[in-house]
């Protein structure tokens, strides 16, 4: 006989309840100050931008994922192989993000229901799409991706935001450049 423990249960015997109803120690969208040679206002619009490539990466790389689970057809092995490829690399973008915006004093979006709601990548039905259907969906992701990353790289240079800069243009851009070929040559009809 198997026995289920409610949830409150579990975390009131495994957490002091203080714990568990805690404050936060720094609420969204406050800056702590960090020793970097960047000023407030910098690291903020800085935060902002890189939030909203956050929720972006992390919806293109769960498209990538549901993709993977999804595909069907002729060209399912070496399709289910590249969207797996795709959606570890958009992993490890979606972790330097993160890691970015921590380093700038802000704090990061985590939760999926957070990211939906900050993404501006249009959601998928649940269901099973054509193949076409799915590698067009992927590649209209990486285009509001890769627009709004490169305008916002600029405006990093421009506020002196040498490393959000170095990160959008040699992590972000270049990668979603490169997954954007593969991706498109799925839809190229050979000779």
């Amino acid at each position: 006989m198997t026995r289920t423990l409610d949830a409150d249960v579990i975390l009131q015997h495994a957490t002091p309840k203080q714990e568990r109803n805690g404050h936060e120690i720094q609420p969204f969208g406050h800056l702590v100050r960090m020793p970097i040679a960047l000023g407030e206002k910098v690291c903020r619009e800085s935060v902002e931008s890189l939030n909203q490539l956050l929720a972006d990466s992390a919806t293109l790389r769960d498209l990538y994922k549901k993709h993977h689970w999804q595909v069907s057809g002729p060209t399912f092995y070496p399709l289910h192989l590249l969207f797996d490829k795709h959606y570890e690399e958009q992993v490890a973008l979606v972790d330097s993000i993160a890691e970015r915006i921590q380093s700038l004093g802000g704090v990061s979006l985590a939760m999926p229901a957070d990211l939906a709601e900050a993404t501006l990548i249009p959601r998928p039905p649940k269901g099973r799409e054509a193949v076409e259907t799915q590698l067009s969906r992927l590649l209209h992701a990486h285009e509001v991706l890769l627009e709004e990353a490169r305008t916002m790289a600029r405006a990093a240079a421009e506020r002196g935001d040498d490393g959000t800069n170095d990160l959008i243009v040699s992590d972000i851009i270049r990668t979603n450049e490169q997954q954007v070929w593969f991706v498109s040559q799925h839809l190229v009809d050979a000779p």
